[in-house]
């Protein structure tokens, strides 16, 4: 497996714990908080999507969209952070 592959990897299971942790406690959510975190849901949908198939195309297809998954990754990052933030006020 490829170091980027691993990258990703990493990075998809660290986003999965947060935001398992975070679904539980969606009945905390303010409706700002809810707004951001249904963009979330929608952002996570789509790096699920783009790592699938990326898995499926192979190695080249996985370098062209390598970069727009760590971004789309690291959006989702952020906003989880932006989200847990809210919920400790």
């Amino acid at each position: 497996m490829s170091s980027m592959q691993d990258e990703f990897n990493q990075l998809i299971l660290r986003l999965k714990a947060q935001r398992d942790e975070l679904r539980v406690k969606t009945h905390l959510f303010k409706l700002d908080v809810q707004e951001d975190w249904t963009a979330l849901e929608k952002k996570w949908e789509q790096l699920n999507q783009k790592l699938q198939r990326a898995e499926k195309e192979g190695s080249a297809a996985s370098r062209e969209i390598g970069a727009a998954m760590k971004l789309l990754g690291e959006e989702i990052k952020a906003g989880y952070e932006r989200v847990s933030k809210q919920l400790k006020k």
